[in-house]
């Protein structure tokens, strides 16, 4: 029984409220740093909402870690409160196309978030309707129950398609809402997203656009240090923060990094016993978030795809800091790694293909380079990613398998 009693710690000597070091808790007003600028200027886009006119339509850009969803959101909580002051019935949807990737799934996450099935008498399942008729009752539940609403589309590159996009711009010129005003703020990781819009729903969508940039070491000290009551007093070093913050935006300017690297370090404090968390332990923390942040990016990927990035890890190992290496010889790699796993090999074609989903979700960087008329024109991939960390994480995956 006494053992039994020892097995759990009651009190944590470390953290004191540790939600405010988790990625999805949501700042309050005052933790919201370095991004005055920012949130004035997506303010002015929709202020028209508050008044029951139709917002602008908006897309922000910036790196992953740089407070678009999170200052997007801030927003529209303000937005909706301001809006009922003036009389104005408003509220925001709020869709993270990661996980709703196909128009019905997107669609339906909003008919469901802005219903009240008890008021509007309309019922929106999971599933089980087509997306006519998902949009239909979204329509009936906009002009019943709201005079403004916001739609966020978070990673909105991560669509199927922009059938939604196209909806939802242009639903009120299209007369599917008569008595509620409609705006979308798309947010995407990717400043070339919009090269891949359709041409029409570009023209409507595309009204505002703001680039969100990394935020420099000073900001992220300050983001941190608003979350320094995540733990007990006279725990962090003095020290801690400013190294944390340093590396952080030093290396990419991404708070959520920063905020897993100040997190991982208390882990590291309390897993070893220690009372305070030490500059010490913010390098192996950072170490420790990168290999967390790449394994997640690869997670559910398939074998020929890790081999690839194996193959462009074991070279850029190799050859120090070059930049970047061609497809031929990154195939080249990745058939040898396939000679020793056993596996045939994909063609070249599906290769490159491989490569562009990799490019694509900032794992690695394409250029495009000419050899002039000798040579022709060819692709250059480089990791943006550790090497180190890559060959680590592929290496435990594989002998987890």
């Amino acid at each position: 029984m006494d053992a039994a009693d020892d097995l759990f710690t009651r009190e944590d000597p470390i953290f004191a409220n540790k939600e405010l070091l988790e990625i999805s808790h949501l700042p309050g007003e005052g933790r919201i740093v370095g991004r005055d600028d920012e949130i004035a200027d997506l303010a002015t886009a929709v202020n028209p909402a508050i008044f029951g006119q139709s917002p602008s339509n908006v897309l922000i850009y910036g790196k992953t870690g740089t407070g678009k969803s999170l200052c997007a959101k801030y927003v529209s909580k303000r937005l909706v409160s301001t809006a009922s002051e003036e009389g104005v019935t408003a509220t925001f949807a709020y869709v993270d196309c990661a996980q709703d990737t196909t128009e019905t799934q997107a669609v339906q996450t909003i008919a469901e978030g802005v219903n009240d099935p008890e008021e509007t008498g309309i019922n929106v399942p999971d599933k089980g309707l087509s997306t006519s008729t998902y949009y239909k009752r979204l329509w009936r539940i906009l002009d019943q129950r709201y005079d403004v609403v916001l739609i966020l589309l978070d990673e909105i590159d991560k669509l199927d398609d922009d059938a939604i996009l196209m909806q939802l711009s242009r639903a009120g010129e299209a007369g599917k809402i008569t008595d509620c005003k409609l705006g979308v703020v798309g947010i995407s990781n990717k400043i070339q997203y919009k090269d891949r819009m359709d041409e029409r729903v570009k023209s409507s969508l595309c009204e505002r656009e703001f680039v969100f940039p990394p935020y420099d070491a000073n900001q992220l000290r300050e983001i941190m240090q608003a979350r320094a009551d995540a733990f007990h007093d006279d725990v962090l070093e003095p020290s801690t923060i400013p190294r944390a913050a340093a590396l952080a935006a030093r290396e990419h300017g991404d708070a959520r990094k920063a905020i897993d690297i100040l997190r991982y370090a208390g882990e590291i404090a309390q897993a070893n016993g220690e009372p305070t968390v030490r500059e010490e332990f913010v390098t192996q923390a950072r170490e420790r978030a990168e290999t967390d942040r790449f394994r997640e990016l690869i997670r559910g990927s398939t074998p020929h795809s890790r081999y690839v990035l194996q193959a462009l890890a074991l070279l850029s190992l190799s050859n120090g800091r070059q930049d970047g290496f061609r497809t031929s010889r990154v195939y080249e790699i990745y058939e040898n790694i396939c000679r020793q796993e056993g596996s045939d090999s994909l063609s070249l074609r599906r290769v490159r293909d491989l490569l562009k989903e990799h490019a694509f979700l900032d794992i690695i960087e394409q250029s495009k380079h000419s050899g002039g008329s000798a040579e022709g024109s060819y692709t250059k991939h480089q990791l943006l990613e550790d090497p180190s960390v890559v060959k680590e994480v592929l290496t435990e995956d594989d002998a987890e398998a």
